[in-house]
């Protein structure tokens, strides 16, 4: 079990940008082909820009064309959490940080085989890290 981070809304207020704090504490998306790591390939972590809980390893990222970096699966079940989003007259699953419940993104079931999972994030959730890669 993740121990939770919990903190008052003036708290990650100071230390978010405005945009990041729309994002990762109230649901926003950024806009597609816009965030820093949608085309970025390096080697590393992607950390949760809230908390820093470990999410995804860059071995899963891949180039779904949406403009939002995506990835076929989290770092481990426990680094993520996903809930049903019925806004904007639709019906997805939200992706959140299990740590802190930061808004991340959405997965959706068309990625590539064998997961057939797209975990299609707001890089803006995100903080990367080359010298915490991991080996699955």
């Amino acid at each position: 079990m993740v121990k939770k981070v919990v903190k008052k809304d003036e708290d990650w207020c100071r230390q978010l940008t405005l945009e990041q704090y729309k994002v990762a504490r109230r649901g926003d998306t950024e806009p597609a082909f816009h965030g820093k790591y949608h085309d970025y390939k390096e080697k590393g972590v992607y950390c949760c820009v809230c908390c820093g809980n470990r999410l995804f390893n860059s071995e899963t990222k891949y180039d779904s064309g949406t403009g939002w970096p995506s990835f076929r699966a989290p770092i481990s079940g426990e680094a993520v959490e996903t809930m049903p989003d019925n806004s904007l007259h639709m019906t997805r699953t939200e992706v959140r940080c299990a740590r802190c419940d930061a808004h991340l993104g959405h997965v959706f079931d068309d990625g590539p085989l064998p997961e057939g999972q797209r975990y299609c994030m707001n890089s803006i959730a995100l903080d990367f890290s080359e010298k915490d890669s991991v080996q699955e």
